[in-house]
């Protein structure tokens, strides 16, 4: 037997409410916020995101699927969305639509790490981005719209945390207090955090390992430059107004050397320590990096397989989706034309039909239909045929009734209003 692949999982049957569930809530939220949904591919030139992601980042040295194609071009499967809206931003122009463009994503994205509950290597991302505006309304716009995608799910114990990362002017100080404070702590550091000690330092602030030696480390509050210290505080102003609660983490980085100024996060305390939902923030430069205009730009994205850990573990569950209807049960051979004539009539009124197609006795074929959820259940059987007659049954309260095949479609759809 072929297996599925480490990291990968089939979703299918009671397992699909929870997927449609949360998609529900993500078009609707967009919808209310008047984002647009961008599609872009699954693989990308690795160029794209060892420029944008930053080559010193884990993602890029140690997780991404990078493969030769056929053609000999460097080819990676994408490992996260905001890179590639930003090539899509200025390849296709939207620069020239006007300010700002308020996009969404759904799907899927890859990293090789090791599989975990709530993170395989093939896993499902939400992301809104906003390109075009450099003003902290626009910060407060995508955290606003991420507290709001929770509360449609239910998930009410969720918290941001927010922090700044600075910008190209106050971070390199930043960065040469950090290297000052771990200078002589090098030895004692887990084997990630020596190799970030001069690659990517700010990232040692979030190691889980050393978080211990971080607790001591220089806040980056000290060095920001009056344009991030005005912008971080503004937003802080706009959270507070808006009845938005927030705790400031001065060791929130986010992992992505695209980020400048906001950094934020949503976690929920009742995942325990890999408790994080939801992350973002601003990303200035990234558009400049893929080879278009300084745009500025903000968003977020979200993992669904974490989104839906936090849904169970809250006990939030789905409503269950009905397969059809309506079943069709033909109980001999030459029934079967009818069945479909009677089910296209339904469709035609935008009822959903289950046509039984198996050989099995009527018994069978109502255990099954009620499995589906369906509602009514139509028997063509002899008797049926003979007179133009269609057996209609109720199958919560077993009620039946004879109805003529030319008003089967009204009489059905006044019975579903009244069901």
């Amino acid at each position: 037997m072929i297996k599925r692949i480490k990291g990968t999982q089939d979703i299918y049957f009671e397992e699909m409410k929870y997927w449609h569930y949360v998609e529900n809530a993500i078009r609707e939220v967009t919808r209310l916020y008047a984002f647009q949904e961008v599609r872009t591919p699954i693989f990308e030139a690795t160029e794209l995101f060892k420029r944008s992601v930053g080559e010193s980042t884990d993602v890029v040295q140690k997780e991404m699927y990078t493969f030769e194609d056929k053609g000999g071009r460097s080819i990676t499967l994408r490992p996260e969305g905001t890179a590639s809206v930003a090539r899509a931003f200025v390849e296709n122009g939207f620069v020239n639509l006007g300010a700002p463009i308020k996009l969404y994503y759904v799907g899927p994205m890859f990293r090789y790490e090791r599989p975990q509950a709530g993170r395989l290597r093939q896993f499902h991302q939400i992301g809104v981005e906003t390109l075009g505006s450099s003003h902290p309304t626009a910060d407060y716009e995508v955290i606003e719209f991420a507290m709001n995608l929770l509360k449609k799910l239910k998930i009410d114990d969720a918290k941001l945390y927010i922090n700044t990362v600075g910008c190209t002017k106050c971070r390199p100080k930043y960065k040469e207090a950090l290297k000052d404070y771990y200078a002589d702590k090098i030895d004692g550091l887990c084997t990630d955090c020596k190799r970030r000690y001069n690659s990517n330092v700010m990232r040692l602030l979030d190691c889980k390992i050393d978080e211990g030696v971080a607790a001591n480390a220089p806040s980056i509050h000290t060095y920001l430059c009056d344009e991030c210290s005005n912008h971080f505080n503004e937003l802080q102003k706009l959270l507070s107004a808006n009845d938005i609660d927030y705790e400031i983490d001065p060791k929130l980085v986010r992992g992505l050397d695209y980020y400048t100024k906001t950094a934020f996060e949503i976690r929920a305390e009742s995942l325990g320590s890999q408790n994080q939902i939801l992350g973002g923030g601003r990303y200035d430069g990234l558009v400049e990096y893929v080879g278009g205009k300084s745009v500025p730009a903000v968003g977020f994205a979200a993992g669904i397989e974490r989104i839906i850990m936090v849904l169970k573990s809250m006990g939030i569950k789905p409503e269950t989706e009905e397969i059809a209807s309506i079943a069709v049960l033909p109980m001999l051979e030459n029934a079967f034309t009818l069945a479909f004539e009677y089910a296209r009539r339904l469709r035609r009124k935008n009822i959903s039909v289950f046509v039984d197609v198996m050989d099995r006795n009527l018994r069978n074929r109502m255990k099954h239909a009620s499995r589906i959820g369906a509602k009514i259940a139509l028997i063509i059987g002899e008797e049926e045929i003979e007179k133009g007659l269609v057996t209609v049954k109720i199958l919560e309260t077993g009620a039946q009734f004879k109805v003529d095949g030319d008003f089967m479609a009204n009489f059905i759809e006044e019975k579903l209003i009244e069901l």
